[in-house]
């Protein structure tokens, strides 16, 4: 088996945290662990790192955590919270000459397309001055894929009326912007060590589980350790996690955890 790193660039929901204009204890907090960048992970392996998603704080996120490198990157869904920052990437493109691949859906390309429409007009061009993307479609609604030496599973689940990808990497699954969902997706999880898993915050959402929703679905996996991301400002970072069970614990940025890869192809 091989390591690799799970990196938390983001923990916060679409609004971050510190909210604009908002004077309540989380957003006023002095703890470093309230204050919430947009969603987002960096997964390092075999001298390789991939980005999980790219939203509107990931400019600072870049410069704060020390990227330099990207060698692809996947998208969940298309929601702007994550996806805001594709222009941002084109450093990566530029520096190398090399366009990025991406792993993404069918219906996450094409919104991307609409919003991005001058980045995906001629893929893969090699003298391309904005992000130079190369699209790997994931086939079906559950399945598994090789993207970059890397052996993934994922789901689909949706958000209303948006369809989002939960992947598993070895012992570490990422499951975020979850709400609907069919029972499949327990087989996906079954053995997982570390669950890395959406709770916006206490009162109920229509797009996102709530704080009890996570822990019921999080118990029923049964993973050594889960994680919670996605925190809305309504969570409080010492608050909560003092009456979460102890396998269970909100998330920070900055964070970073070790993971086993068991099926590798370099």
């Amino acid at each position: 088996m091989s390591q690799g790193k799970f990196l938390f660039l983001g923990t916060g929901a679409s609004m971050g945290v510190p909210v604009v204009g908002c004077h309540c204890a989380t957003c006023k907090s002095k703890n470093p662990c309230n204050n919430r960048m947009r969603s987002s992970a960096l997964i390092s392996y075999s001298n390789r790192d991939i980005l999980i998603d790219s939203g509107p704080d990931f400019r600072t996120q870049g410069l704060r955590f020390g990227i330099d490198n990207i060698d692809g990157i996947i998208f969940t869904h298309a929601h702007y919270d994550h996806t805001a920052a594709v222009d941002e990437l084109r450093i990566f493109t530029l520096r190398s000459g090399q366009p990025l691949p991406c792993l993404l859906s069918n219906d996450t390309l094409r919104d991307l397309r609409v919003r991005f429409y001058y980045i995906f007009e001629a893929p893969g061009t090699a003298q391309k001055i904005t992000t130079n993307l190369v699209p790997q479609i994931l086939e079906g609604k559950n399945g598994e894929a090789s993207f970059l030496g890397l052996q993934i599973k994922y789901t689909t689940y949706s958000q209303e009326n948006t369809l989002v990808n939960g992947f598993r990497f070895g012992s570490l699954a990422y499951i975020t912007d979850i709400k609907n969902y069919d029972d499949e997706i327990f087989k996906m999880l079954a053995g997982v060590d570390t669950l890395i898993l959406g709770a916006l915050r206490i009162k109920p959402s229509n797009l996102h589980f709530s704080l009890d929703e996570a822990v019921a679905f999080a118990e029923k996996v049964q993973a050594k350790k889960t994680w919670l991301t996605h925190i809305a400002h309504e969570l409080e970072h010492d608050e909560i996690n003092k009456i979460l069970p102890p396998q269970i614990a909100l998330s920070y940025d900055g964070l970073e955890l070790s993971f086993e890869i068991d099926e590798m192809v370099i």
